[in-house]
């Protein structure tokens, strides 16, 4: 490991490179427990496969851009690390798939050599920042919400209130009204807004919170129709400091916040929020966008006379794929990739013919496609020519052809049936039998490998899930349909209603169905509409036919894409991370926060410390209540556990409320003296928490 001291410049990257080789090393010897080495590797973005001995490293990108020089440096990585190919995420990130274990730290310090990073890109952390692709380049967008999405990324990585939260967090930055990141299904999404104050052009963001798909989707409330642009960060920071206190750590499958909310109401949730305040680390945070760097452009020096081979096929991507920037002179091109799937080859290709004709920032877009920008008109033959030679040329770019779907059974320990060769039979159907809708935007189809809709099912306007029947006898693979979601715009959203579940061969003939009755019967309104006044009843009764298990094929019994008979077969999924109730593990993990609390403060950053003082006081009395038999869902409920276990009983005296106790960090704002007080409070409770520990187990013995 010593390599990386020298060849990274950062040395925060460094140390947490470091570390992980450490702590693969300690997993591989037997000395650090499996769960607790799980949860670290996955906040490091890396994630177990369903195959065997191999792991997904999922690469994070803010907001999807990427220079041409990074994207280079993941399609090299991927070669020495993988299989060559690149994986476009609905989260706007790259994974690369069948990696060593022993290799990541290696991996991830060649990607820090262009400033790429793994760190938070999976567990239970905040998550990649998305935003809407034409963030910056689009003419109704009130202002750039780039350099705030940038300067949040940048914010909470490593910020110690979001290191180990019960699930993780996802945050989505949409430019206009339109929503096209889709902030209805995030925990935090936010619009930008414009207002006069005082005769003054003031900046600020629509808020809302609590949004989600997965098997019980919930649509996201608004807290705020405006806050001011400074106060963006810190109510995120308020938000999630309320999120990792309060929400639930117990049960993985009700660890969102949009559980939390549920369970106490927007109204409490949002009193709680406003309790953080005195605490957080700045009461205003000003963003610097004046100085946020723009796209380097290229030569524009082109000297090819590359032409497209079929005229018809270039006007009509040029009249699905091509954006119009709000830069004069200019336009943003758009890629199809089916299934988010390209190969580093492939990469290099393009980047290489096409480095002189656009601009130095490509983004991952949130339909698993990619964008290119500020490419003059004159050279849009030139660019459709060289995509056209790699196979990448398709028309239809976001509309219903354009298909999104989830690695599925191809990679993940939870898919059920496939989505990947099944969205590729879907948008064959649609290109060959409905050339029509390759001009409509509206009408989207997603897929997902399980119900926890990674490829968005839950808001399709025809959604697809993995599931599995039973016939004769037989496990046959299946999808569950659903219909009727969208975007409404301005933060409201509708989710799609779950209808019947067909054999996953009968996909297409689903698909047939409901065009041919909105051909037939839509007259002129939108598929939104049409279908919220049809309602699910209509649809069950439509497909009910497609549902016959009587009727079914031997071809019906093999999924999409295989040769051999289905058969279940589920892991254990690691998207949502894992709990760590290893009562020595909690203790160890208690001394390293103290250790981080004593290095924020020599950094001065007084917040910080204060924070893993506070988390080093929550481990250890999680692990005495552990200890006793108690069981904890959540640190508020460690803190009125611990009280009512410890200090009513007489086992602890150092206060008359340990929950007050702990709780003062609320009520004080961070400061030098402060947060050296709290500081010594934790190393003492720390040590009272092991000694007595350790009395607990000599009883446990000698009973």
């Amino acid at each position: 490991m010593q390599s990386f001291r020298t060849e990274l410049e950062n040395p925060i990257v460094e140390r947490d490179i470091i570390e992980l080789e450490q702590k693969i090393r300690a997993f591989r010897e037997g000395t650090m427990p499996e769960e607790k080495f799980r949860s670290l590797r996955l906040a490091r973005g890396v994630y177990g496969q369903r195959q065997q001995g191999v792991q997904m490293v999922r690469i994070k990108l803010p907001y999807g851009k990427m220079t041409l020089a990074q994207w280079r440096r993941i399609a090299a990585v991927s070669d020495e690390y993988s299989t060559g190919n690149l994986h476009l995420t609905t989260r706007q990130d790259i994974q690369i798939h069948f990696v060593s274990l022993d290799r990541t730290p290696q991996l991830w310090a060649d990607l820090e050599k262009d400033n790429v990073t793994l760190r938070e890109a999976c567990g239970n952390t905040v998550r990649n920042i998305t935003a809407s692709d034409t963030a910056g380049i689009d003419p109704e967008e009130p202002f750039d919400i780039t350099p705030y999405a940038h300067a949040m990324f940048e914010y909470f990585l490593r910020k110690p209130v979001c290191q180990e939260m019960g699930r993780k967090f996802k945050i989505a930055f949409s430019n206009t009204d339109k929503d096209t990141a889709l902030t209805f299904m995030h925990d935090l999404g936010v619009i930008p807004k414009v207002k006069t104050i005082d005769g003054k052009e003031v900046r600020g963001f629509k808020v809302l919170v609590a949004g989600g798909l997965g098997a019980q989707p919930h649509l996201a409330i608004a807290t705020h129709e405006f806050l001011e642009e400074d106060l963006l960060i810190p109510y995120l920071e308020a938000v999630l400091r309320v999120f990792d206190r309060h929400g639930e750590r117990n049960s993985r499958h009700k660890a969102r916040i949009k559980f939390l909310v549920q369970k106490i109401g927007i109204d409490a949730f949002n009193e709680l929020v406003a309790a953080e305040q005195n605490a957080l680390t700045h009461q205003r945070y000003k963003v610097d966008y004046a100085a946020f760097n723009p796209a380097a452009l290229p030569s524009y020096q082109l000297n090819s006379n590359l032409k497209a081979k079929d005229p018809l096929k270039y006007e009509l991507w040029k009249n699905t794929n091509v954006f119009p920037q709000k830069q004069e002179g200019y336009v943003a091109v758009y890629v199809r990739v089916p299934n988010g799937n390209i190969s580093s080859d492939s990469s290099r290709r393009l980047m290489d013919q096409l480095k002189d004709v656009i601009g130095d920032d490509v983004r991952v877009t949130v339909n698993q496609g990619l964008q290119f920008r500020f490419i003059k008109p004159e050279h849009l033959e030139y660019v459709y020519a060289v995509l056209e030679s790699e196979g990448f040329a398709a028309a239809g770019f976001g509309s219903t052809a354009d298909i999104t779907a989830c690695p599925g059974t191809d990679t993940c320990n939870l898919g059920i049936s496939n989505s990947t060769a099944t969205a590729l039979a879907l948008s064959e159907v649609i290109e060959e039998e409905y050339p029509q809708y390759l001009n409509n935007k509206e009408l989207q189809i997603k897929i997902s490998g399980c119900m926890n809709s990674c490829g968005q099912h839950g808001m399709a306007s025809i959604g697809f899930h993995g599931s599995s029947l039973k016939a004769k006898g037989q496990v046959v693979p299946a999808v569950q349909v659903l219909v009727g979601g969208g975007v409404l715009g301005d933060g409201a959203g509708r989710i799609a209603d779950k209808v019947i579940k067909v054999p996953s061969k009968r996909a297409p003939e689903v698909l047939r169905y409901i065009l041919n009755d909105y051909e037939k019967n839509g007259q002129g309104k939108s598929f939104l509409d049409y279908s919220a006044e049809k309602g699910d009843r209509y649809y069950y009764e439509l497909l009910k036919p497609l549902a016959d298990l009587e009727s079914i094929l031997d071809e019906d019994f093999i999924d999409w894409g295989q040769q051999e008979k289905f058969a279940t077969a589920i892991g254990v999924g690691e998207c949502a991370g894992v709990m760590i109730d290893l009562v020595a593990t909690l203790f160890l993990e208690a001394e390293e926060k103290i250790a981080n609390a004593v290095e924020c403060l020599q950094n001065k950053s007084w917040a910080d410390g204060i924070y893993h003082a506070y988390s080093a006081q929550v481990h250890a009395a999680k692990g005495l209540l552990l200890q006793k038999g108690v069981q904890c869902n959540t640190q508020h409920g460690i803190l009125n556990d611990f009280d009512k276990t410890f200090t009513q009983g007489g086992l602890y005296t150092a206060a008359e409320s340990f929950k007050a106790q702990v709780l003062r960090m609320n009520d004080t704002a961070p400061s030098e003296s402060f947060a050296n007080e709290y500081l010594e409070q934790a190393k003492a409770f720390s040590t009272y928490a092991k000694s007595l520990r350790e009395e607990m187990v000599m009883e446990e013995k000698k009973a």
